[in-house]
């Protein structure tokens, strides 16, 4: 009989990759954001975030936060209409902060 093959999925490979290369996920989220400020896309900005997330480790954010791993998940989730204050204090478990950036209103 034929051994069956497991493939992995876009994200899991994604994932792995990061886990592997953590100082690579600064220009990672750094071009996420630059991204999201581009299209406005929350459902692409939430998912590269919950892959990060699952890298730093849903448990230790949760404990960090104060919010449940549910509740990260579900923050975090394509669907997901988070408050900014979850946002932040998940980016701020993950080591980062939202700050702003001034926009080139000429690069346009």
């Amino acid at each position: 009989m034929a051994k069956k093959r497991t493939y992995r999925t876009l994200d899991e490979t994604e994932e792995m990759y990061y886990r592997n290369h953590p100082e690579e996920i600064d220009g990672y989220l750094s071009i996420a954001f630059e991204e999201y400020a581009k299209d406005s896309c929350t459902a692409a900005l939430l998912s590269q975030l919950r892959m990060i997330a699952r890298v730093k480790g849903i448990s230790a954010l949760a404990q960090e936060t104060g919010i449940t791993r549910n509740g990260i998940q579900k923050a975090l989730s394509e669907e997901g209409n988070p408050r900014f204050e979850s946002i932040n204090a998940i980016m701020n478990a993950m080591g980062y902060c939202l700050t702003p950036q001034k926009l080139d209103v000429h690069a346009k």
